[in-house]
C-alpha cells in the first residue's frame, strides 16, 4: 500500500453494501463514501431513510454522500432540506441537470447560500462545471463531481477536462474536484496526477488495491498458471 500513501488525492468509497462500508471505514486511505440510487437499487434497498440512518450510526466523522431522488426542483429542495437533517458530515447530491435537461442551478445556489453542503452530480463538461462555481457559496463546502469514467466512455480524455476544473476551482477554497464513475484503480494514479481533490472508487475496486505495486514478472507466471489450470477443465482432441 506504499504507493497509495505517496497520493495526495482522497479516495472515496462508491457503493451500497452497508457491510463493506462499514469494513472500508476501519481503513485509514478511505476518507469518505458516496452511494446513488442506481447502487442502492443494485442492493435492493427500499427505505431510503432507514439504510442512511444505518450507515450514519457508524460513520459519524468521514464525508457521506447521499443523493436526492426527485426530478422536480421543488421536491429535490425538500428532500436536501430533509437529508441535511440527519447528520453534520453529509454532502447531498444534486444532479445538474433532471431527467428533462434542465439544469439545476438556482437550486444549487439557493442550497450552498443557506450553508448546505452539496456534490454537484452528474457534471461532465468544464462548461458544467464552471456554471456551478459561478453559483456556490464561497463560504459553503461543495464537492463537483465530474464522470471521468463514463467521459472516457465516449473517446474523450477526462483528465484534460478535470485539469480545467481543478485551476478553475483554485479561488474557492471549500470546493473540491471529486473523479467520479472510476473504471480501474489506475484511474487513482490519473485523478491524482490532473491534481484532482477527490475519487470515488467503487467497492469492487478497492478489492483490488492488494495489486497495487505487484511484480509484473510474477503476475505474468500467475495468469499464466490461472489459464492452465482452467484449461484441465476443457478437452483438446487430436
Amino acid at each position: 500500500m506504499s504507493n497509495i500513501k505517496n497520493l495526495k488525492i482522497n479516495i472515496f468509497a462508491d457503493g451500497a453494501s452497508i457491510a463493506d462500508m462499514f469494513s472500508l471505514n476501519k481503513k485509514s486511505y478511505i476518507s469518505g463514501f458516496t452511494t446513488n440510487p442506481s447502487l442502492m437499487k443494485q442492493a435492493q434497498i427500499t427505505d431510503y431513510k432507514s439504510f442512511a440512518m444505518q450507515i450514519l450510526k457508524k460513520i459519524k466523522s468521514k464525508s457521506v454522500s447521499f443523493e436526492v431522488t426527485s426530478d422536480s426542483f421543488n421536491e429535490m429542495e425538500k428532500q436536501a432540506l430533509e437529508i441535511n437533517k440527519w447528520s453534520k458530515n453529509i454532502f447531498i447530491k444534486i444532479p445538474f441537470t433532471n431527467s428533462k435537461g434542465k439544469n439545476t442551478i438556482d437550486l444549487i445556489k439557493r442550497l450552498s447560500d443557506r450553508g448546505l453542503k452539496l456534490n454537484i452530480t452528474s457534471v461532465f463538461t468544464y462548461q458544467q462545471a464552471r456554471k456551478v462555481l459561478n453559483v456556490l457559496n464561497k463560504h459553503s463546502e461543495a464537492y463537483i463531481s465530474i464522470f471521468a469514467g463514463r467521459i472516457a466512455d465516449t473517446g474523450i480524455d477526462p483528465a484534460k477536462i478535470i485539469k480545467k476544473c481543478v485551476i478553475a476551482s483554485k479561488e474557492f477554497k471549500k470546493v473540491s474536484i471529486l473523479w467520479a464513475s472510476c473504471r480501474e484503480i489506475y484511474n487513482i494514479f490519473e485523478a491524482d496526477k490532473a491534481g484532482c481533490h477527490i475519487i470515488t472508487v467503487p467497492h469492487s475496486i478497492l478489492k483490488k488495491f492488494p495489486l497495487i505495486g505487484k511484480n509484473l514478472e510474477n503476475y505474468s507466471v500467475e495468469t499464466a498458471r490461472d489459464f492452465y489450470l482452467d484449461s484441465k477443465d476443457i478437452i483438446f482432441k487430436f
